[in-house]
């Protein structure tokens, strides 16, 4: 294929790594951004771009795509891989924090969405590609906030869909299950911190539990799972609008379809291991 241009955000570990390297065997040029250049060097050996970028800097995202489109004239698929999970009860979780989990995983997405699309509609065409996740369309206790910018992150992204496709543009949602990352031993230790002492101690340890390493690492899926779902997703010609992929993620999306809310609830608490 002509080279096209990727931009992959959160690459310096696991789905975004995996990505930037997938793109890059389908024979796109990759710019992989993160906040520190030096954890892309393993990536940077393989021909892959880095690219310093922080999705809470606007000044450092209009740099990063004015590089980009200047270096190749064009660019044609955006994948918003950055974020994180800072678990927590609601009542404990200061606004802070909340805000900038939002800051992170849906603002800066769509700040992104925003200064690419110009070009691609130059272009008469591209990609965006917004990683959400089974969190997106279900719940667990203590995540909320994290929860609350999955699921804003889906409806923007369907509406942005209904926005660009008379422009030829694309937009997809990948939606992980539980994948083999560093994601869960953080938000386990960040939950631990922050509702490991209060009211919610016990939900707080249970969860804690269900969230890591070593939990996680017994239900779930290689990030290679997720990269080749976006590589499918890009390569198409009519992708599909959503990909639930990696362990667990059609199951209980579909589960949550099906139950009554306090069935599912039921469901939910008995796996993460919390009172009912």
């Amino acid at each position: 294929m002509t080279s096209k241009i990727a931009l992959v955000t959160g690459a310096s570990s696991g789905i975004g790594e995996a990505t930037a390297l997938r793109l890059q065997e389908l024979g796109y040029i990759v710019y992989g951004a993160a906040r520190r250049t030096d954890r892309l060097q393993p990536l940077a050996t393989h021909g892959v771009r880095p690219l310093a970028m922080d999705v809470t800097d606007d000044e450092s995202m209009t740099s990063g795509i004015t590089k980009i489109v200047a270096e190749t004239g064009r660019i044609d698929v955006l994948v918003n891989n950055a974020g994180y999970g800072a678990y927590g009860a609601i009542e404990d979780v200061p606004l802070d924090e909340a805000r900038r989990q939002f800051e992170v995983n849906v603002f800066g997405a769509m700040r992104l969405a925003q200064l690419v699309l110009p070009h691609m509609r130059t272009q008469h065409g591209g990609t965006i590609v917004n990683i959400t996740s089974m969190g997106g369309k279900i719940h667990t206790p203590l995540g909320g906030w994290y929860h609350g910018t999955k699921f804003a992150l889906e409806a923007l992204s369907d509406c942005l869909r209904l926005e660009t496709k008379q422009f030829g543009i694309n937009v997809v949602v990948i939606e992980p299950g539980g994948i083999q990352t560093e994601w869960g031993g953080i938000a386990a230790e960040h939950l631990k911190d922050t509702s490991g002492g209060g009211a919610y101690a016990p939900q707080a340890k249970a969860v804690a539990t269900s969230l890591s390493s070593e939990a996680n690492a017994r239900r779930s899926s290689p990030p290679a799972v997720i990269a080749d779902a976006i590589g499918k997703a890009v390569t198409a010609k009519r992708p599909r609008t959503r990909y639930a992929v990696g362990f667990g993620a059609r199951p209980l999306i579909a589960a949550r379809g099906i139950l009554s809310d306090r069935a599912f609830d039921t469901l939910i608490a008995r796996a993460s291991g919390v009172p009912t």
